[in-house]
């Protein structure tokens, strides 16, 4: 993948919940955390904890326990997690830019401009806030409904990279934005598959 990772796995984190380093102990963890925070925020009582979480992540770089999540495969839990916090991370990280493919993405790709929900030429601040309204679906509403409209984001992120790499003259910044582009389809790709694993009770 093209996207930053944040800092990798805390070793204070894994000797906190107990964990030793083993592959499968730190697999079962990452399924663990994912569960236990998916449902702990959807069926919390206060909604102010959704706001928290994604505050949690902002500030630590989605470090700590979701970092548990960063190598499991796209059709578990913690993966889908990992990627919707990913997409978000990708975006805030660098609005400028972001909401320049997002912007360019929504004139090419007319589908995905609806399944996202997105208004006319948003700017940088509104494709990040509309990246962290996705974000907060997959915890207090229909978490397939979730995947999937993270999935049509990321779809139209990389419409947009590839847009601009299609016009860009320098060598280096159009390989760079070909290779988003490449990042946001398959990232998209791996959350439209996660949805009907869900609805089916196979997202694990």
């Amino acid at each position: 993948s093209n996207f930053h990772k944040p800092v990798r796995r805390p070793s204070d984190v894994i000797e906190l919940m107990g964990g030793s380093g083993d592959p499968a102990e730190l697999s079962a963890l990452a399924h663990d955390t994912a569960t236990a925070l998916l449902h702990r925020v959807r069926e919390a009582s206060d909604p102010a904890i959704v706001d928290r979480v994604i505050a949690y992540a902002d500030v630590h770089g989605i470090d700590d326990v979701a970092e548990l999540w960063a190598d499991a495969s796209a059709d578990s839990l913690p993966g889908a997690l990992w990627r919707i916090y990913l997409l978000r991370h990708s975006v805030a990280g660098n609005p400028e830019s972001a909401g320049l493919r997002f912007r360019r993405g929504l004139d090419v790709d007319v589908v995905g401009h609806a399944m996202v929900g997105a208004g006319a030429a948003p700017t940088p601040a509104d494709v990040t806030e509309l990246a962290t309204v996705i974000l907060k679906g997959a915890f207090v509403g229909d978490f397939a409904a979730a995947l999937e409209r993270s999935a049509a984001f990321a779809r139209v992120m990389a419409v947009g990279a590839n847009d601009l790499a299609t016009g860009e003259p320098d060598d280096v910044r159009r390989e760079q934005e070909a290779a988003l582009a490449a990042s946001f389809g398959h990232l998209a790709d791996e959350l439209t598959h996660a949805a009907p694993l869900w609805r089916g009770g196979h997202l694990r």
